[in-house]
């Protein structure tokens, strides 16, 4: 793969080119040079004259379903629909059939992604089956190569096992994911309690059934001097409180979703069940505090939760559709529709550099005989997500054919290129 960008500005602050416009020649998957007024005889050129590079770009909770419920996705049609969303490493949750609860597992994830355009990076279950029961081998797990530890869709319930989870991975410094909710608050609730629930007849599922175990397990955190990471926060007392964890400071950080910084409980008077989502969309107040979040520096990461369904399991009545949408192809000119004003660093940092530092990765860099491992990016372009351009399996999406700002230019990585056309 050889490639020119040319005129492209470099956001990487441990590189003296950092804000920088400047030409990179890339060769056999390799930055050869970079530099100004760079050419090159029979090379593929991308005028990259409005568009940032940063170090390639990570998801850290998405669902690609394989093993066991490849009709949703499969690990080679997830990475391709990453590739294309500006992601060249991605973390898989355990949720799979079997569950990724044990080193086998961990390793059949390794072994069929390494021909894929991303470095996928399986966490693994915190519990046996991620049935909140048993813990896991998780030890065994890591030195097969888990990244982080989960139980993905279903958060663990019991704070004493919790505790001992936390406790556990202080041994090799782990970090523990949780999707917080409790499951015995709002237990048939469909979408947000509050005032467009009670219009539209819906059960409620209110907000404190997240923020009871972001407390709980700040709490934990707290007694153990471990190290945890909440993904899929969406409301303002939960940004709240994980604020008042980071200024005491605890070893805490978090992520939102893209879809919870677009949408509100509103856009569900159409009834349209791709936006049917655990943790459902909350209010425009809850949506204007996670926003404000991400420029404050609270929130640390975007996180996809990429979540294919089948339409057999979206196309019908709202009561019986299952949670998700997919999100990978989306998620940062969502992310640009919903904050205009985020800049180019502040993009990168919630899209790669922020998850290299939580989750210890060794993070590239764009500098002359790296590996190229690149995400190109435009704020000032346009997309128009389509099905023809879905790469997933599943088109469980409310955005097709509506125009977002912001635009991946090209993905590189592993000696393969994506790029927009």
């Amino acid at each position: 793969m050889n490639v020119l960008l040319r005129n492209v500005t470099i956001i990487d602050d441990s590189s003296p080119y950092h804000l920088k416009k400047k030409d990179i020649l890339i060769e056999n998957g390799i930055i050869q040079t970079i530099g100004e007024h760079l050419s090159k005889d029979d090379i593929q050129i991308i005028q990259a004259d409005q568009a940032f590079v940063s170090t390639g770009w990570i998801d850290i909770f998405t669902h690609f379903s394989d093993p066991g419920l490849e009709h949703r996705e499969t690990l080679e049609s997830g990475a391709e629909a990453a590739f294309a969303g500006g992601f060249t490493k991605v973390f898989t949750i355990a949720n799979t059939h079997p569950v990724v609860d044990n080193k086998a597992q961990v390793a059949y994830i390794k072994e069929k992604s390494k021909s894929l355009p991303v470095q996928i990076f399986p966490i693994g279950a915190i519990t046996k089956n991620a049935e909140g029961s048993n813990l896991s081998e998780m030890y065994d797990m890591y030195n097969a190569g888990a990244i982080a530890f989960s139980d993905g869709l279903h958060p663990i319930q019991s704070p004493g096992l919790f505790l001992k989870a936390l406790q556990y991975v202080k041994a090799f410094d782990g970090v523990l994911i949780q999707q917080p909710f409790d499951t015995t608050v709002g237990t048939y609730g469909l979408i947000n309690e509050g005032i467009i629930s009670t219009q539209l007849g819906l059960p409620g599922l209110p907000a404190i059934a997240e923020e009871l175990i972001i407390m709980r397990d700040i709490e934990l955190l707290r007694y153990t001097e471990s190290r945890l990471h909440i993904t899929g926060i969406s409301s303002a007392k939960s940004v709240e409180l994980i604020a008042r964890a980071k200024t005491e400071g605890l070893q805490i950080t978090c992520s939102v979703t893209p879809y919870h910084l677009l949408f509100t409980d509103e856009d569900l008077q159409s009834y349209d069940t791709n936006l049917k989502l655990n943790p459902p969309l909350r209010t425009k107040s809850d949506r204007e505090a996670l926003r404000k979040g991400i420029l404050e520096g609270i929130i640390d990461a975007i996180a996809t939760h990429h979540f294919p369904q089948h339409n057999d399991d979206k196309d019908k009545e709202f009561e019986y559709a299952k949670n998700g949408m997919i999100g990978l192809q989306t998620a940062y000119p969502v992310v640009l529709e919903s904050i205009p004003g985020l800049s180019a660093e502040q993009t990168a940092d919630l899209f790669s550099f922020n998850a290299s530092k939580i989750f210890q990765l060794n993070r590239s860099k764009i500098a002359e005989g790296a590996e190229a491992d690149l995400t190109v990016f435009n704020p000032a372009g346009n997309t128009i997500f389509t099905k023809e351009k879905n790469k997933s399996k599943s088109n469980n999406s409310p955005l097709f054919g509506k125009p977002l700002k912001g635009e991946i230019i090209a993905t590189i990585s592993k000696n393969k290129i994506f790029i927009n056309k």
